[in-house]
């Protein structure tokens, strides 16, 4: 704000200029004061230029007036975490899925398009995110690759050029530290990049999923301030206790803030408390809401309405520096959003930097699409592999085998562990015939690199046929899960002609394909027509077996080599913890 606006507001607050705006008879909930009391507020331009208790207005001159009706006012929602990648929305499509739902505010981490395209990814979400009737701020990725050798990634950044690029616009620090075991181990190149952070002064975003204890300690002695990936809330009070963010998380797949609200309700406004969507498909925005679905969910298991609202509003803005964001008062950014009640919030307005941008669910203005030649690229290069590459080489030619392979430790969780199997070998290779078991393959799909691997996975229940997708965590090579060899070669050579996405096929014949053109995991189109389009594929691989809130997302999980215990790269099975490839027999 220049001297200008900051006179234009005196003014205003004190009568001597006509308000742009009144916003008359608002329910206000004053997340300072932790009141909720009816109040005019005046606009001058973007800002807020007063609030006063409706007994004691005088009555200023406004250009123009909205009566509220006694509907609840609250600052713009503001998501702590995410991940745009996730929902397959370019930033400008995400943008206009979200706003109706009262989220004038994101920090997104973009390391899904940093893993598979470096800087050039970066750049790519800044650039179509830009002018926008909402913020859309970023965080450098911290791990790319996820862990330095033990995947292969489009790119890797290192603490120089992480240096550089934190000096773009609307880089708020750096993105959620994953290597956790490397932070703790005081790792040289986890060092370097959290020091470059660190010596910035910018946000240090961590992620620390099951690490409590002398381990936790550890972790925030080494820099990192916030986990999104409490599951248990016995440990979000650890975390909270210890000074930790805590960004209690509702996304398509994982849903965590029931339980870490049941353990956290009874601290007396924790500051160190956010909620954030992390991972949320289009069907259940466009459906369930944003982050306004999460403070739904925080007020049902017990959150006072208050403490929720202040926890998308002015704990993220307070927590992420974001001057002049995050409350209702005499000159922060007028970012507003209206609603009905304490229990629903079913979003009726949204107002962004003092403009009414969306209303009863749709939005009132238009949302720029720019061209850019990165949406037009194919990223996606593999090689002619064979049919055999995709099959497990014995070191028997017939008989029985012993062979280290994962399971899932449950159909919604992502969490996999290490499983010793007993299978048949025929002709040289492993054979699951007459097993639930399934074949897994990592391929990588980034130029001058042939890398594939293949493992065996308990609990995917791949029934049939056989699923690919490039939209794979944090890596993106291609991950594919089946039970016939000539299946996943059909696959590995459809998804790169098609420049990535999803591909189910059935005996070496594609039964449905959902494109990710954009970086090998971004539609091209509208929240709508993609949410359209993911049910489709979802239905499809319900029928195939994976029968989970979100099959589409499930394949992705297997290549996550920074959840424990045992996860898959192009490199091979990998041991989480130890930070090391298993060798299977």
């Amino acid at each position: 704000m220049d001297k200008l606006e900051r006179r234009k507001l005196i003014e205003t607050a004190l009568g001597r200029r006509e308000a742009t705006l009144k916003l008359e008879n608002a329910n206000l909930i004053n997340v300072f004061s932790g009141e909720i009391y009816m109040a005019n507020i005046y606009l001058c331009d973007n800002y807020i230029a007063d609030v006063v208790e409706i007994e004691n207005d005088t009555n200023k001159k406004a250009l123009k007036v909205i009566d509220l009706k006694g509907k609840y006012l609250a600052p713009g929602f503001i998501d702590s975490h995410l991940h745009i990648e996730s929902s397959h929305l370019t930033p400008y499509h995400f943008a206009e899925a979200v706003i109706p739902k009262g989220t004038t505010t994101i920090i997104a981490d973009p390391h899904e398009i940093g893993n598979a395209l470096g800087e050039e990814g970066v750049d790519y979400m800044l650039e179509a995110s830009q002018n926008l009737p909402m913020n859309q701020y970023f965080l450098i990725p911290s791990c790319v690759p996820s862990v330095v050798g033990l995947e292969t990634t489009g790119a890797e950044l290192n603490s120089d050029l992480i240096d550089r690029m934190l000096d773009k616009e609307r880089i708020l620090g750096l993105g959620e530290v994953m290597d956790f075991v490397g932070v703790i181990n005081s790792d040289k190149r986890m060092e370097d990049i959290i020091d470059v952070a660190y010596r910035k002064n910018k946000f240090l975003q961590g992620h620390a999923p099951e690490v409590v204890g002398n381990d936790l300690s550890a972790y925030l002695c080494g820099g990192p301030v916030s986990c999104h990936e409490v599951r248990n809330g016995i440990h979000a009070k650890e975390k909270i206790r210890k000074g930790m963010v805590v960004d209690a998380r509702e996304s398509s797949i994982s849903k965590n803030i029931t339980s870490i609200i049941e353990n956290v309700k009874g601290f007396k406004s924790p500051r160190n408390l956010t909620l954030c969507t992390d991972d949320r498909e289009p069907k259940d925005i466009l459906g369930k809401g944003h982050i306004n679905d999460c403070v739904r969910v925080a007020v049902k298991a017990g959150l006072e309405p208050i403490e929720a609202i202040r926890a998308v509003t002015l704990n993220t803005a307070q927590i992420y520096n974001l001057e002049k964001l995050g409350a209702i008062a005499p000159g922060y950014k007028a970012d507003m959003v209206v609603f009905d009640n304490l229990n629903d919030f079913n979003v009726e307005k949204v107002f962004y930097m003092g403009k009414l941008v969306a209303e009863d669910d749709k939005m009132l203005v238009d949302i720029p699409k720019p061209e850019i030649k990165l949406e037009n690229k194919n990223t996606v290069t593999v090689k002619d592999f064979e049919i055999d590459d995709f099959k497990i080489k014995a070191p028997i030619e017939n008989g029985t085998l012993e062979i280290i392979g994962m399971e899932y430790i449950s159909k919604e969780r992502s969490v996999t562990r290490r499983k010793t199997f007993t299978v048949n070998v025929k002709d040289g290779h492993v054979d699951l015939e007459g097993t639930e078991l399934n074949f897994v393959a990592v391929v990588n799909r980034y130029p001058n690199n042939d890398n594939i691997a293949l493992a065996i996975v308990e609990n995917f229940y791949m029934e049939k046929g056989a699923v690919g997708t490039t939209y794979s965590h944090d890596s993106h090579n291609m991950t594919i899960i089946y039970n016939k060899a000539e299946d996943a070669q059909a696959i590995c050579k459809r998804i790169a002609e098609i420049g990535g996405g999803v591909v189910v096929v059935e005996n070496g014949k594609v039964v449905d394909e959902l494109p990710f053109p954009i970086a090998g995991m971004l539609s091209k189109k509208s929240a709508k027509d993609v949410s359209v389009d993911i049910e489709r594929m979802n239905n499809v691989l319900r029928e195939y077996g994976i029968r989970t809130d979100s099959p589409i997302t499930r394949p992705s999980t297997l290549a996550l080599i920074v959840i424990p215990d045992v996860k898959i790269s192009d490199l091979g099975l990998i041991d989480v913890l130890k930070q090391e490839v298993i060798k299977q027999f």
